[in-house]
Order: structure tokens, then sequence, then C-alpha cells
């Protein structure tokens, strides 16, 4: 089993400075470092990992997309993946939250197509603002590129909107929000824009709370949301666009290098105390040896899935029609449902191996709560709703890969 988040072994996919991955892996560290520390008091109380995001904002990392012009750390997408694999490994709500983070933070640096949208951007990354995403709606089934809610004008070069949201993961506290909507209220449900608001001009009235299974300090809350904002605040591009180049295959590979994170740690675990297990009885490995094997294969499958889709959107970054093409948007889709599924099964088959030790929440080889958290990538976005997109996509491909 080997610690698969190394960040210094990453291809080097720009030019960059001598001591810069040096510097990515230090600030990795000292994020994981506290995300660690505070792992099971934020899950023990179902809260907002707020240590762990103020040592990201301490590390300049919630500006970690944006580039250097813009006051940001100008990081790849594989740099970005390799970071939550880091983090994933102590804490998973750390980690989604600033996957979450960083898939509405890469398409602003990507869309920003207004003045007051390219400021904000750089306000972003000043400030390091934490930013949340409300793409989801009550009685659209979860289809995140269908929308019922409406933009409206509100006078003075505003525009007004409301909302009824299943859930907003860490919502309420974010400092800024990206809200997907129907253009105006003639528009089709599929004419959808992206608006940014920010905590001021937002009103969130809570809805139901958050006491789940597991990534329990993601406070993905419900809420009904209304907001008025400068109509300068609305991407021109349509979201269709930023969907299909951004937030679906920046949000994909950015999830499963979270959970590969996860799987990782699970990995390792399991190692330890087989180890432990042999040196009690040299020259005769013991029968968990065999499981440790087994488990080996299924990461090292998951990490060679994880990191090579995350290789080939960095292929296809700067190439939009590649991104917009049905055969991407199925291996992005194929990503998010094989990396669920892995790292369900990776945690579940490394917690049978540690045994009861593992099963046990005060344990230090505890795998409890890591297991609960595995169960959460298979639900959020169910993968039933993913396949069954997929496989209308499939029936009308021309089979090019």
């Amino acid at each position: 089993m080997t610690e698969n988040s190394v960040l210094t072994e990453q291809p080097r996919t720009r030019a960059e400075h001598p001591d810069r991955a040096a510097s990515t892996a230090a600030r990795a560290e000292a994020v994981a470092r506290v995300a660690r520390e505070y792992a099971d008091t934020v899950d023990g109380e179902s809260r907002f990992p707020r240590e762990t995001i103020d040592e990201a904002r301490a590390q300049g990392l919630l500006a970690a997309p944006m580039t250097e012009a813009d006051g940001g750390l100008d990081y790849s997408i594989t740099e970005l993946c390799r970071l939550l694999e880091r983090v994933g490994r102590e804490c998973t709500s750390s980690a989604m939250i600033l996957a979450m983070h960083y898939s509405q933070a890469l398409c602003l640096t990507r869309h920003a197509d207004t003045e007051w949208l390219r400021e904000f951007t750089r306000k972003v990354a000043s400030e390091g603002l934490l930013l949340a995403s409300a793409t989801t709606e009550v009685n659209i089934g979860g289809d995140t590129r269908t929308s019922t809610c409406a933009v409206r004008p509100a006078g003075d070069g505003r525009v007004a909107l409301h909302k009824t949201c299943p859930v907003i993961s860490y919502g309420a506290y974010a400092d800024a929000i990206l809200v997907t909507a129907r253009r105006n209220e003639d528009a089709a449900s599929s004419d959808q824009v992206v608006l940014v608001v920010e905590a001021a001009d937002l009103q969130l009235e809570r809805q139901r709370g958050w006491d789940a299974l597991g990534m329990r300090g993601t406070c993905s809350e419900s809420f009904e949301l209304d907001a008025t904002t400068s109509e300068d605040a609305m991407f021109r591009v349509p979201f269709e666009t930023i969907s299909a180049q951004t937030m679906l295959p920046g949000a994909h590979c950015l999830w499963a290098s979270a959970w590969l994170g996860m799987a990782t740690q699970a990995g390792l675990t399991a190692r330890s105390v087989v180890q432990k297990a042999a040196r009690k009885t040299p020259g005769t490995p013991p029968p968990s040896a065999l499981r440790l094997a087994e488990l080996e294969v299924q990461l090292q499958s998951m990490t060679d899935v994880v990191r090579s889709s995350v290789a080939r959107y960095e292929a296809a970054y700067e190439d939009p029609e590649t991104c917009e093409s049905m055969q991407f948007a199925i291996a992005m889709n194929t990503l998010k449902v094989n990396g669920a599924e892995a790292v369900r099964q990776i945690v579940g088959d490394a917690l049978v191996i540690v045994g009861i030790s593992g099963f046990a929440n005060r344990s230090p080889v505890s795998l409890a709560r890591l297991y609960r958290d595995s169960i959460g990538p298979s639900v959020m976005v169910n993968n039933d709703r993913i396949l069954l997109h997929t496989a209308t996509m499939q029936l009308v491909s021309r089979g090019q890969r």
C-alpha cells in the first residue's frame, strides 16, 4: 500500500518556479494537519470545519485556482486534485468543501465575462472568500440542467431571484453562492444562467438541518433562498457551456480525488494492522495478508482511474470542443460513478481486514467515520441518475473515444 497523494510526483503541466512543488506540498500538509486535528470533533458535532477552512485561507489555498494576475496561486487541475487527495485522507468534510469551492472558483476563473464578475474574482483571491453552489432545486429530480426558478428584473440595474433548494452544502458559512436559474420568466427550463450572490445580498431560510450518517461537516442543509444582486453578477455565457466545460468535469475530478484520499487512508490503516500482526509470526504471513494484497489491487485501480481522468481533463482544459463533446461527458460521468463505488468498496474491505478495532469509534485504527463518509459519494447526485443520463447519451453516441 503506497501513499498515493504525494504532491511532488505530479507531472509538470506549466512553467513552475523551482520550489513550487515543495511549496504546494507544504501548504497541503499544513491544511491536512489541521483537518486531522479537528476531524473527530467536526464529525461528532456535525459542524462546519472552520479551523481547516481558516488554515486553507491563511495558506492562500482558497485562491488556488485563480490566476496569479488575479491574486491567486494559478494551480492546475492536477495540483488541485492532489491537494484534495491529501486533505481527504484526514477529513472527508473538509476535502469535499474545498472541492466544491474549487469547482465554483474555476467557473469564475474561466468564464467571468462582465467587469463585475472579473472584479469579484479578484476579490475572492485577495480576501480568501469561500464559494458555495446552489444548482439543485425541488421538483426537478436532481437534474442540475433544469430550473423552474427564474431571474426577474428588480430595477436600478439589479435582478432578483427566489429558489427552493433541497441542499446547499455549507451555505450558511459561504461568503457567496453561485446560483442557477432560468434566464428570465419566459425562458425554457433548460435556458439557464449562473448568478453570483454575495452573503450580504442573500436571505437563507433554513428548511431542514443536517444530522447525517456521514460527511457531517459539510452542513448540507435545505434552504429557501432569496437574493437581489447586480445584473452584471450574472454570467453572460449560458450555464450549459459552463457546466460542460468546467462545473461538471471539474466537480467530478475534484470529488473523486477527495475520495481517493479516503481510500488511500483506509488502505494505509489496513496495512499497518496487517504489518503488526505479521511481526508476531515472523516468516508466516497472517491470513489477512492475502486480503491486503487484494485491497492493493482495488486501490491501484482506483488511483489509475482517478488520476488518468484528471489528466484527461487537464489535456482538454483549453479545448472547448472536446470538453463539450458527448464522449468527454460520458467519461466524466463514469469517473464519478466509478470513484463513488470504489471508495465505498475499498473502505469497507479495509474495515473487514482491520476487524473489530476498526469498527470501534475510539480505536486508534478506527475506520468508523471513514466508512460512514464513504457511503455518501454514491448517494450525493445519485449514481443511478448519472448512469441513466450516461445510457441516454450512449444510445445516440457514434462511439468515438
